[in-house]
Formats: structure tokens, C-alpha cells, sequence
């Protein structure tokens, strides 16, 4: 069983980014994922090169000054387990500064790209939250860069979030084909947070298996915070939060399809289990926060 696509924190580390994940590192075409920690008052420029990013606070506010495409201000949150946040794309070929008055860290989503979109601001109270499965399968999405739901070229990103005890990314499903209509070729990269408890920092497992097609992707990995499973195909799930600890992870993905859409394909053997769910409530925990009736900033 491979480690190459498990990356602990601090493994991936480059400068200010706490994680740095580019299509080289992954050995892959299309996906990327940064983390960047800001101190009180910090300031980081970057390219964005032949890729569309989103700045997306995990926690602390932040401005994102695009060269010729205006300044935003992120109101961002406290942290992953409190709130939906605002967020700012920016487009490939631009100039960008992130600029923090209080500090904080900040994940920047991309993935290769071919058109310029304008930059703009997404408010949280745009982010649709949904709810996914039921019972011990009852997971939370924020789909703040969800295709059909905020415009971008390649880029799909959302957030997962699984009450202690839970499964999500359930049942397995892959989508390394491209098979119109019923699956979508994409990479895939998880970056976890795990929510403390009584002292313990916490953890949570990832499985992902072979489907048969690329790399022959096989990970069975302990997760804590500041992890990240690169998914270049293969069934994966489930991901498991371990009881008492609250599992947030990131998803971001993009791949070669003309057509920028989400379509999976379940394992056979475990796709079953969502026909238990209409006679199953969904966890009574859920939602751990709702997006904010008005815009942020």
C-alpha cells in the first residue's frame, strides 16, 4: 500500500505556505492547493500563472489585492468548525497580494486553466450548505466552488464536514474516466483538519482503493490536521472522523473534460447503502453552522 499520496503536515511545506501542492509535486496536469499562514500584519504576493485560484479563509480575515481586478476584503471566520466564509477568485495570469491585519491561514484552490474569468467575490451567504446522506453516513458540504454553483474554468472545491463517529466520502465512488453523462475524469486533492477534544488533537482515517484505471492508487492513512491525500483515481472513501472529533476536509479538483461537472461512479459492491438512507434521519448534530442570512463584508 503506497505512502507516495498521503502528505503529513509540514511534509509539503515551502515559505510562507504551510502546504504546498502543485501539479509537479502531485505528478499530475490539473490540480493545486496551497496553504498560506499570514502573522499579525503579514503580506504575500504571488503569480497565478497558468492557473484560477480561490483564497479561501480556514481562519482569519484577509484582503486580496488582484492587479487590474480590484481589492477584496474577507471578513473569513474563526475557524473551519464555526462558519461558512466569504472567499475571492482571481484569475490565471494575474498578479495577486494577501494581505492579513490579525493573521491567519489561508487556502488557495486551483487549477490549471485555459480561460480568464474576471476576479470577483463570493459572500458567505451565497455558499450553498447541504446536507448529504443519513444517519452514520450524515455529512455536511459546503459547496462554495461547486460546479453549477460559482463560475470558474476547471476549478471545483468544496467543504466536507463529518460529526465525530461518522463516515462520508460514502459510499466509495470514483471518477477517473471520462464517460459522458455518467463519470467525470478528475484529480483530487483532501486536506483535513481535525476538531480538538478534552486535550487530544484528533484524527480520522482515509481509504482510498485501485479501480483499475491510472496509477493503481491504494491508502489506507491516519489523518490529522494539516494532512492532505492526493487522489489521482481510485475509489475513495470512506473518510472516517474518529468519535469525539469533528473531521474537516477540502476538496479540490480539476482534470482535462471540456465540460466542468461532479459526475461519480459508486463502488458496486458498497453503492447500496444509499438506499437505506430515506428510512434513516440525518444526524441531529447537523448542520454545524448554516451560511449568514446577509453578506459578510
Amino acid at each position: 500500500m503506497s505512502t507516495e499520496f498521503h502528505i503529513r503536515a509540514g511534509e509539503a511545506a515551502d515559505g510562507p505556505y504551510e502546504l504546498d501542492i502543485d501539479p509537479g509535486r502531485a505528478g499530475w496536469g490539473h490540480a493545486s492547493l496551497r496553504v498560506l499562514a499570514l502573522p499579525p500584519g503579514g503580506s504575500h504576493a504571488f503569480a497565478t500563472g497558468d492557473s484560477e485560484w480561490i483564497v479561501l479563509p480556514l481562519n482569519g480575515g484577509c484582503s486580496v489585492a488582484v492587479q487590474g481586478g480590484g481589492t477584496y476584503e474577507l471578513a473569513g471566520r474563526k475557524d473551519v468548525f464555526s462558519g461558512v466564509t466569504d472567499f475571492a477568485y482571481v484569475p490565471r495570469d494575474a498578479e495577486v497580494r494577501v494581505s492579513s491585519a490579525a493573521g491567519g491561514r489561508f487556502a488557495l484552490t486551483g487549477a490549471r486553466c485555459t480561460r480568464r474569468l474576471p476576479a470577483r467575490y463570493g459572500a458567505a451567504s451565497d455558499v450553498p450548505v447541504e446536507l448529504r446522506g443519513t444517519g452514520t453516513c450524515s455529512r455536511q458540504v459546503n459547496n462554495f466552488g461547486a460546479a453549477g454553483v460559482f463560475e470558474c474554468d476547471k476549478l471545483i472545491a468544496v467543504e466536507v464536514l463529518t460529526p465525530g463517529g461518522n463516515w462520508s466520502s460514502y459510499p466509495p465512488h470514483k471518477h477517473d474516466e471520462c464517460r459522458p453523462g455518467e463519470e467525470s475524469e478528475l484529480e483530487e486533492i483532501y486536506y483535513f483538519e481535525i476538531a480538538p477534544a478534552h486535550g487530544s488533537e484528533g484524527l480520522g482515517y482515509q481509504r482510498v482503493t485501485p479501480s483499475g484505471n491510472g496509477r493503481g492508487t491504494d491508502v489506507l492513512a491516519e489523518v490529522r490536521s494539516g494532512d492532505a491525500v492526493l487522489i489521482p483515481d481510485g475509489w475513495h472513501g470512506p473518510s472516517i472522523a474518529a468519535p469525539g472529533h469533528d473531521m474537516y476536509y477540502l476538496n479540490v479538483m480539476a482534470g482535462p473534460g471540456e465540460e466542468r461537472a461532479w459526475l461519480i461512479c459508486d463502488h458496486p459492491e458498497h453503492g447500496w447503502i444509499r438506499d437505506t438512507w430515506p428510512d434513516q434521519a440525518v444526524d441531529p448534530r447537523l448542520p454545524l453552522y448554516d451560511a449568514p442570512a446577509g453578506d459578510t463584508r
